[in-house]
């Protein structure tokens, strides 16, 4: 039987004078990669950032994982934005940038080495190498920041992993390799993915449960096979839609 590790209840978010979700009534199922799918303004990131409390709501949001979550702690949840701003020229390396979050004391204070075999082992699980920690983060491919984003939010060993647009400036060939990787910490390490995503063709070979988002609301919820079919993606998407 399936487990939820989360439930959303009539969960609504209000941007100003505009409802951006409407009483959406959900289960994620716990161990499993739920793909969030949707057209732009869907409400897709604003829903992540309901579930880690970034942004007020109504509603309920129920975790059952033993935890209350008043306030998301990243031993349980690891939170990939859709965007990271970094200064540009900053002189950080990946090796400060992991210090930065990872250790109390200021990094020009130096790094211990037991950290930094820790940020080694980090980095090898999301298919990187250790001489990736002295490269600048500004000069890190779309494909590279993203695994070194992933790598922090897999830190220590979260029970729920929010990607938002995990693939976003990842080059089409490393795509596959990309949500392989995905695959491969679901599987072993058992923790839920709620990912969103653009590509139908990879969501369909991944993942294992499929919410769409449109206009503020769940249309449709299930396995690939059933949420995916063309006429119901067409309903939402519109008579343009090309799958495969």
């Amino acid at each position: 039987m399936n487990q939820a590790l989360l439930s959303l209840k009539n969960l609504s978010v209000e941007q100003g004078n505009f409802e951006v979700l409407k009483n959406l009534n959900a289960s994620l199922l716990k161990g499993k990669i739920t793909s969030l799918i949707g057209l732009n303004g869907a409400g897709k990131s604003t829903l992540l950032r309901a579930i880690v409390k970034e942004i007020p709501f109504t509603g309920e949001i129920n975790f059952y994982c033993g935890h209350a979550h008043q306030k998301p702690d990243p031993q349980h949840i690891g939170y990939v934005p859709q965007k990271l701003r970094l200064e540009g020229g900053l002189p950080l390396t990946v090796k400060d940038f992991l210090g930065l979050a990872m250790q109390e004391n200021p990094i020009f204070l130096g790094i211990k080495k037991s950290l930094e075999l820790k940020m080694i082992a980090m980095l090898e699980q999301v298919g990187s190498t250790p001489e990736m920690l002295g490269r600048p983060v500004d000069k890190l491919s779309g494909g590279e920041l993203q695994r070194l984003l992933l790598a922090l939010a897999m830190q220590p060993n979260p029970e729920l992993l929010l990607l938002d647009e995990p693939a976003a400036g990842i080059d089409f060939q490393d795509l596959d390799k990309f949500y392989g990787l995905l695959k491969n910490l679901n599987t072993k390490t058992g923790v839920t993915i709620l990912l969103v995503s653009h590509d139908l063709n990879l969501v369909t070979s991944y993942a294992d449960q499929v919410w769409c988002l449109h206009r503020g609301i769940i249309a449709e919820q299930g396995i690939p096979s059933e949420v995916l079919a063309k006429e119901k993606l067409q309903s939402v998407f519109g008579s343009g839609l090309k799958i495969g």
